[in-house]
């Protein structure tokens, strides 16, 4: 039982001290990575419309394999967080090393796909020859990545889920750096270089995410950290750890999965209309990014802080510090989307729009902040207060079902058969993040994802 010296000490100061101390890092890796982004975006576009719009679909590819990753990742922390919550260093290994393994897994088959049938991949998102041609040599290239990121990938979530958020902050900030300045380089041939063209964004990507990958194995092993050891280690994982992790991580892993294939339909339906459209919305997704994934690491800095005193068995401590940790994530979210449409426009001004593509672009960021939000909440109830209890099936059924029962018929409908403005297509699909919060907010107030994942375990 939670003792009531517990529950009266969780002052908002306290709790905001927390959240900056983990949420803070992990929202300038996001926004580090959302800033290049749009630099890369902002490079590409300078080449056209085509060239922007094809990276923006062959994105998608890579942003499914990620999102796959990063929902069974996500899994996994429920675990990493609570053993670190009673500092089980040996299970957080195993947790690790499991995770690796089906990245890995996972990577190997998408890196397969991309190199041998890439065009046929791309079909699904667009319908213009001009831009599947040019989109295959981007995802050709870019290939390795997958391999890069199942390593990673699942050591950024272990450090992070440790409270060590800084780590990864100065390996992404120093590979991401990187990205720049080599997409600067390969893309317009600076410095000697050929002129590459996309091509050179693709080579650029890759590089970045070898240094990446090659800074967090140094951090990890070189500098000793916490979660080195050897490999027996990592993988002696026995079966009822094994069988746990998947019991939480399948239903995230495929709550992200389909949901990431959803937004990529939504990019497919708004593609559809004209390749200036595809450019808006690519343009405006990029910059919207700056904004909503930095938000987002409230939902990590929730799983991590409340997952912990799950596993201590403080169930009540943990109920109250995730209200008030939902509520700080409101607040952040209204200003976010304000910064949105306040910031969004002077920074469609870098990008190289018809004037059409331009008028198209700023309606589709005014949507994007209001309901920024909306959004927001929603990821706060997902990826931090069920997942750290472990409640993966009931988010699954609720994320996926909006989206694809309402979200993605939508996003046809309205573009394809109403033949709506994009921005209104936008507007209409936000629809299922209303549906949404109602039933995630339901969900909080029974308090059924208050539970304690590890108890049991050896």
């Amino acid at each position: 039982m939670t003792s009531a010296e517990d529950l009266n000490s969780i002052r908002n100061r306290d709790i905001l001290r927390m959240m900056i101390k983990v949420a803070l890092p992990i929202a300038l890796q996001s926004l580090i990575g959302s800033s290049l982004s749009l630099i890369d975006n902002l490079m590409v576009g300078r080449l056209g419309e085509l060239e922007l719009n094809a990276v923006g679909v062959s994105v998608q590819i890579f942003t499914i394999y990620w999102m796959m990753m990063f929902g069974f990742c996500s899994g996994a922390a429920t675990y990493i967080s609570q053993f670190y919550g009673v500092r089980d260093i040996r299970n957080i290994k195993r947790t690790a090393g499991f995770t690796i393994t089906v990245a890995m897994s996972a990577g190997l088959l998408f890196f397969i796909a991309s190199m041998a049938f890439p065009q046929y991949i791309l079909r699904i998102f667009t319908r213009f020859p001009e831009v599947i041609e040019t989109g295959a040599v981007y995802v050709r290239i870019g290939a390795p990545t997958f391999l890069m990121l199942a390593v990673t990938q699942p050591f950024t979530v272990a450090l992070r889920a440790t409270q060590q958020t800084k780590l990864p902050l100065f390996a992404s900030a120093i590979a991401l750096g990187t990205n720049t300045l080599l997409n600067y380089v390969l893309i317009f041939g600076k410095f000697g270089m050929p002129m590459l063209g996309i091509r050179g964004a693709a080579l650029a990507t890759c590089i970045a995410r070898l240094l990446e990958m090659l800074l967090i194995l140094y951090i990890v092993f070189v500098r000793k950290n916490m979660l080195a050891g050897r490999p027996s280690e990592f993988f002696s994982y026995g079966r009822e750890l094994v069988v746990r992790i998947v019991k939480n991580a399948l239903p995230t892993t495929a709550n992200e999965t389909m949901w990431s294939i959803g937004m990529s339909l939504y990019i497919a339906a708004f593609a559809r209309i004209g390749i200036t459209e595809g450019a808006a919305v690519q343009a405006c997704n990029t910059i919207n990014n700056l904004f909503i994934l930095a938000a987002f690491s409230i939902g990590d800095a929730v799983l991590i802080l409340v997952g912990q005193k799950l596993g201590e068995g403080k169930a009540e401590l943990a109920y109250q510090m995730s209200k008030k940790m939902t509520v700080m994530g409101i607040i952040v979210g209204l200003v976010m989307g304000a910064g949105l449409i306040i910031c969004g426009e002077p920074i469609l001004q870098l990008f190289s729009f018809t004037e059409a593509g331009k008028a198209c672009a700023e309606k589709i960021l005014i949507v994007y902040g209001a309901t920024l939000v909306l959004s927001l909440y929603n990821g706060i109830q997902v990826t931090g207060n069920l997942r750290c209890g472990g409640d993966t099936k009931y988010a699954m059924i609720v994320e996926t079902g909006t989206v694809w029962i309402i979200g993605v018929p939508l996003a046809f409908i309205t573009s394809l058969y109403l033949h709506w403005p994009v921005y209104f297509a936008v507007l209409a699909v936000k629809i299922e993040e209303a549906v949404k919060a109602c039933f995630l907010t339901r969900r909080f107030f029974s308090r059924k994802w208050l539970n304690n994942v590890i108890r049991d375990i050896d």
